[in-house]
């Protein structure tokens, strides 16, 4: 699911409040880092040592056959689930346990009670009465009666009258509910007002089985939001009843379309079956004339999905409808689809969605089959979620990058772990990270990476291995929210590239991934036959990267020391010194260039570091080294890049000897507006918006001197406050996500700064101000200078050489890039702002700015 990307991109926002610190120059430990019994348990006869599954593996199967009406007056749906449940296990089950997920919904839900005050994308925004059971029967050896059930919370324990037996025991499960549709569902289902009706979203929308597996029986931690699903495969056959004036697209094949389609949608889509352009098959015309429809009250759509761990589905009068051929790299063809309303049906909206769509199953296809025989990608409420042949990604997203990349992470999600079946609810990094490694590598190839996503490696090291990191290797309802995102998605992710692109390379990382995925298609995999597959598969020990990346926070930093040459001549060759500073061992790739022009590219083991954190060894060098290079293609996140350089480079360029700090300060508040009219404002209003994948983000800042400031983050749609800031007379407060930060005495005297309008007017009062130099920024000379507070916290500004206005402003929360400036009552503004959130970056454009508005104290409350 996309549900962190947003999270994640501001991290470095809310630096201030987590203190960010880089855990680097650790002492590194060969012993700690290549330590023996990696693997806590043997191979078995259910999972083999190398990785596949054992002889006798075994899984439990879940068929469902189910029936419901949507009521569309009342948004509510009732109906009946079947489940025929085989027991193959070797225990006999006294009971069993299904999930009831609406039941997240209710007033009194354990999701409601871990939910942060603020609220945030999981919570509840209107409750429900969850999941209305209305009856309970099982039939087992031809026998139905009505057992003792019990409800907690989304879970649903049936008592059994006698024990399901071992090794093929049948039980059938029968079940009439009902449940009111949630406006906004957790981010993961919903229903969205569109000017031509309602688009719903349909999914955890039945009682459906948890997983008895050989690893902890049971599996049923409450669903809370944020961890995921973990289900048993089966087939599934659903039948939905709603007014015949609604499309509905669901997971599987539609086995009614001459009851439910027209003869003019039928004819179109056995054209968009042989057509690599997209076909329309319902137009916005037939929409706004209600023509294209078969003439009757209601409809019965029947759907069928095989081998499948659930179904989703979504319906809605509004629903334009295109439909194209997908011809996958084994040369298998199905169909994908797309549809969604109006408001979306713009070239630069939806119109691409079902290119997206095409291009996002045949480039992951490389690693395996799309698992369905038809991808349809709906256009609602959700921001990003991923279900079976089904994905629900936001109306609002934009053709491009936006809409591109939400697609092809909710596409990918059908191979993780729709096809290979991982355990959501604990290993988020088993899905998610697997599917953001993928995305990235299709990211690569599309329209020769014009989307390419990927992070900077040595920005994004800032947010890996801050102090207050966590490891992947952790339960994502445990994690911290603004962690989620790093720990879930792109930590994983990147360890992924690191071992494809350095550490294995491409064949035998492929080989071995795409064992690990024909081993475990539609089965259970757990981390370890995954580290084992990965391991056996490409003839690698690599205990050393599954310890250090997911269950440990162990820093990357290789550095170069020092050049000595044999005989002190360098036609004789070089003694090239490196020391490995953190915690982590990898591989180093490092170039050398001579003076001569010659250049050496040199890949050295990981095994250097088994007997410590230094190396020394010979080059045939035939002039002097101009530059060692470590990481030339920067694929690493190491927290220390200056030191992967020889020698160092990276120095400033001094400045002129006519320029000083002071003067560099008095040019820019001159050409800022003048000293006389920056004093002037005393209250400033300041409203940046933008837009991540669909996303609205927004920027509000309030000043009112003196002392008095209030920043917001917030993401509207999601009813999210990602951070809000508030300094007054008597308040010092972070409040991130909803969660208090404690703050220290320095802390709250850091935050008195925030109240200056415009600070460099006073910069020279309590602070250290030095003039570094100059450097590079966007292109353009800019004087470098450092402000030191009496605390000790560093800010360095870059102020360009020739407008004299600021351009960029460092801090340990991130980098702040500002463009665009304009006048608003004869002050330059800047009407952009970037922020690069560690290799990330948000655009954010001014939508207000206003001077002395007399703004109310009672904003600063």
């Amino acid at each position: 699911m996309k549900k962190v990307i947003l999270l994640a991109a501001f991290g470095a926002l809310i630096g201030i409040a987590s203190a960010q610190q880089i855990v680097g120059n650790s002492s590194y430990n060969q012993h700690e880092a290549f330590a023996p019994y990696f693997y806590t348990q043997n191979g078995n006869s259910y999972r083999s040592a190398d990785g596949e599954p054992g002889p006798k593996y075994w899984q439990n199967s879940a068929d469902y056959t189910i029936h419901v009406k949507l009521d569309t007056a009342l948004k509510h749906i009732d109906g009946n689930v079947q489940i025929n449940y085989t027991n193959n296990s070797p225990d006999n089950l006294p009971y069993v346990w299904l999930y009831v997920d609406q039941n997240i919904y209710r007033e009194d839900s354990r999701a409601v009670a871990t939910t942060d005050v603020s609220g945030g994308r999981y919570a509840a925004v209107k409750f429900t009465k969850g999941d209305e059971l209305k009856s309970v029967s099982v039939t087992m050896n031809g026998k139905t009666i009505h057992p003792k059930f019990v409800v907690s919370d989304t879970r649903l324990q049936i008592i059994l009258p006698e024990e399901l037996k071992a090794k093929g025991g049948k039980l059938q499960i029968n079940i009439d509910y009902g449940f009111t549709i949630p406006e906004k569902g957790s981010d993961r289902m919903g229903r969205l007002n569109t000017k031509n009706g309602w688009i719903y979203e349909i999914a955890q929308w039945y009682p459906r089985m948890c997983v008895y597996d050989d690893v902890e029986g049971w599996n049923t931690l409450p669903y809370l939001g944020a961890g995921e699903f973990y289900l048993e495969y089966g087939n599934i056959d659903y039948s939905i009843t709603a007014p015949a004036d609604l499309l509905i697209v669901g997971s599987g094949v539609l086995q009614n379309p001459d009851e439910v389609l027209t003869a003019s949608q039928r004819k179109k889509l056995k054209d968009a079956a042989k057509s690599d352009a997209t076909v329309n098959i319902h137009s916005l015309t037939d929409v706004q004339t209600g023509k294209d429809f078969v003439n009757k009250k209601e409809l019965t759509w029947k759907f069928r999905c095989n081998n499948t761990r659930d179904v989703a589905w979504a319906a809605s009068k509004a629903f334009i409808w295109d439909a194209v051929r997908i011809k996958m790299q084994s040369g298998k063809i199905i169909l994908g689809q797309s549809v969604y309303p109006e408001e979306a049906a713009t070239p630069d909206g939806w119109d691409s969605s079902a290119y997206y769509t095409k291009k996002s199953v045949e480039l992951n296809s490389y690693w395996h089959d799309f698992p369905y025989p038809v991808a349809t990608n709906v256009a609602g409420i959700v921001g990003g979620m991923e279900y079976p042949g089904i994905v629900f990604c936001s109306a609002s997203a934009k053709a491009g990058a936006d809409l591109w990349f939400v697609t092809l992470h909710e596409f990918g999600h059908n191979w993780f772990p729709m096809l290979v079946g991982s355990n959501e609810r604990k290993y988020a990094w088993m899905d998610e990270g697997f599917n953001t490694f993928t995305n990235y590598l299709c990211s690569r190839i599309l329209y020769n990476g014009a989307y390419n996503n990927e992070p900077d490696k040595y920005q994004i090291a800032k947010r890996f291995f801050k102090k207050d990191a966590e490891v992947p290797m952790t339960i994502p309802d445990v994690l911290l929210p603004y962690n989620l995102a790093d720990e879930g998605y792109y930590k994983p992710a990147v360890g992924l590239l690191i071992l494809r692109d350095v550490v294995l390379g491409h064949d035998r990382f492929d080989y071995a991934f795409k064992q690990y995925i024909k081993n475990w298609a539609y089965k259970h995999p757990t981390p370890d036959d995954f580290f084992r597959t990965m391991e056996n598969a490409s003839g690698e020990d690599l205990g050393w990267f599954w310890r250090g990346w997911f269950f440990h926070n162990w820093a990357i930093d290789q550095a170069v020391k020092d050049v000595r040459y044999e005989d002190n001549d360098p036609t004789k060759g070089a003694l090239i010194h490196i020391e490995n500073l953190g915690k982590m061992p990898l591989p180093v790739k490092l170039q050398i260039e001579e003076e001569n022009g010659k250049v050496t590219n040199m890949q050295l083991p990981v095994e250097i570091w088994q007997r410590g954190p230094d190396w020394i060894f010979h080059v045939k060098t035939t002039s002097k080294i101009k530059q060692i290079l470590l990481d030339p293609e920067k694929q690493y996140p190491d927290v220390n890049p200056e030191n992967n350089v020889w020698p160092d480079k990276n120095k400033l360029k001094p400045a002129p000897a006519d320029i000083s700090s002071r003067s560099v300060i008095d040019t820019y508040i001159q050409n800022a507006g003048g000293r006389e009219n920056l004093e002037k404002i005393k209250e400033a209003s300041a409203i940046y918006e933008g837009d991540v994948q669909g996303q609205k983000i927004s920027m509000k800042e309030y000043h009112k001197m003196p002392g008095k400031f209030l920043e917001m983050i917030e993401l509207p749609a999601l009813h999210m406050n990602i951070l809000k800031i508030l300094v007054n007379d008597e308040i010092d407060s972070i409040i991130q996500q909803g969660k208090a930060v404690t703050l220290d005495d320095k802390a709250k005297k850091g935050l008195k700064n925030l109240t200056q309008i415009f600070p460099e007017l006073k910069i020279f009062e309590n602070n250290k101000v030095t003039l570094m130099g100059m450097k590079t920024v966007n292109g353009q000379d800019a004087y470098v200078i450092k402000v030191t507070n009496p605390e000790g916290e560093e800010v360095t500004n870059y102020y360009d050489v020739k407008s004299g206005l600021k351009v960029a402003s460092q801090s340990k929360s991130g980098l702040l890039s500002f463009a665009d400036y304009q006048s608003v009552n004869d002050i330059k503004i800047p009407m952009q702002i970037s922020m690069n959130n560690n290799g990330y970056i948000i655009k954010l454009k001014a939508t207000d700015i206003k001077f002395n508005g007399n703004l109310s104290d009672d904003i600063f409350k």
